[in-house]
């Protein structure tokens, strides 16, 4: 007999009426690999939590605590989708909360659940796809550098930061970034359904509202605070729980989970080298420029 069961026979928990739960699952931070010192999020890193918060007991809900200014596609897609699935499987509803910003990848998480509330002051929606980079030839040729590529495949060099930018390598950017755009609207537009209220040139521009223009475009559907709505909705006795993983400074040390396909001990803890002390810092740059574009 499982312990929870024992407890409840002992104290005669099962004499009292059950309470409503809701699992308050936070999804925040950059999504995608940023290096090894700033891990964002990820399918890998949040399905574990995804799975805690639907496999509650006495489950009425799951609230998604979104606070993103979005990152990778492929990612915001994969843990979308493993969110409705498990919706869909147990039939629970799924409800966002907006906190700060729930943006691009982020409002594409938002979209995974039946209902979105925002703050007043929440930056919601630029739906658009962004790629950013450097060009270096210029201070190469000032301090005598010679960049030397050698590649198999006609494109595999493309948009090198190191080499005059191309027509051609920019038009097949473009492209890709619009089937990705594609991708997006589709979630929205599937999502959202007939709660938009404004033109697809103005939703999918790529621009951002506040919490309550968003509300009055439908992609949001109203404003509210986490505890005051899941009061309203399940009662005063609706119990939280909050579904929450490894503390970020174990996790960063490794402490705590090995890494993919290693048999070693549980607990182990690997120091960080040169490399990924220079990639965490181009990734803490990398991030501070997502945020920044929300004013943040």
């Amino acid at each position: 007999m499982a312990l929870r069961s024992i407890i409840d026979i002992l104290t005669f928990r099962w004499l009292r009426p059950s309470r409503p739960e809701v699992a308050v699952l936070r999804m925040s931070g950059v999504i995608g690999g940023f290096g090894p010192l700033r891990s964002g999020m990820s399918l890998a890193s949040m399905e574990p939590l995804i799975e805690r918060a639907f496999a509650l007991p006495r489950l009425s809900a799951v609230a998604l605590i979104i606070n993103s200014p979005g990152g990778s596609p492929a990612q915001s897609a994969l843990i979308a989708k493993r969110v409705r699935d498990l919706a869909r499987e147990k039939e629970k509803p799924v409800l966002a909360f907006c906190e700060d910003v729930a943006a691009s990848g982020g409002y594409w998480l938002a979209c995974a659940a039946d209902e979105i509330f925002v703050q007043p002051t929440s930056i919601v929606g630029s739906i658009g796809v962004i790629t950013s980079g450097f060009g270096f030839t210029e201070l190469m040729e000032k301090v005598g550098v010679e960049r030397r590529v050698y590649t198999a495949g006609e494109h595999k060099s493309t948009l090198d930061p190191f080499r005059p930018e191309n027509a051609e390598d920019v038009a097949r950017l473009k492209a890709l970034q619009e089937d990705l755009h594609d991708v997006f609207k589709k979630t929205v537009r599937d999502r959202r359904g007939h709660r938009l209220k404004a033109s697809e040139e103005e939703l999918f521009s790529g621009e951002f509202w506040a919490g309550g223009r968003a509300v009055e475009l439908g992609l949001a559907d109203s404003e509210g605070e986490l505890r005051q709505v899941l009061r309203d909705r399940f009662g005063k006795r609706v119990r939280l729980r909050r579904v929450q993983g490894p503390r970020r400074l174990l996790k960063r040390l490794g402490v705590g989970r090995g890494r993919a396909g290693d048999d070693g001990p549980l607990f182990q803890a690997a120091l960080p080298g040169p490399e990924d002390w220079a990639a965490g810092l181009i990734a803490a740059v990398e991030e501070r420029a997502l945020w920044s574009r929300f004013g943040l």
